[in-house]
């Protein structure tokens, strides 16, 4: 029997494992998946209320060069945390515009 894997969970793929399903469902390019050594940078948004504001952020975050992924965690009535991926630090006048663009302001950093 087959037990899984939590690495094939990552898209990572146990050189040890004679398990047939440590590869199975996975791409070999590793372009594929988000680079492991992509930089994490949180920001602080104001304005957003509903899952339409999480995706105009989302959206216009996701055009910047590098970005690899956007995840938002939403909280009405205060600032909300945009926790953002990329393959090098992003300009925070980058980022203060794409969040502009989306209709919302950049609150701050946690840089």
């Amino acid at each position: 029997m087959c037990t899984p894997n939590p690495a094939s969970d990552l898209g990572l793929v146990d050189a040890n494992s004679s398990c047939s399903c440590s590869t199975h469902g996975h791409s070999s390019n590793p372009a594929a998946v988000i680079s492991l050594a992509a930089k994490t940078e949180d920001f602080l948004v104001t304005g957003m209320t509903c899952s339409h504001c999480v995706a105009s952020v989302t959206e216009e975050l996701s055009l910047l060069p590098g970005v690899e992924s956007v995840e938002v965690e939403l909280n009405v009535g205060a600032p909300s945390r945009v926790t953002v991926a990329s393959s090098a630090t992003l300009d925070l006048d980058d980022v203060r515009t794409a969040i502009g663009e989306a209709g919302y302001e950049l609150a701050g950093t946690e840089r």
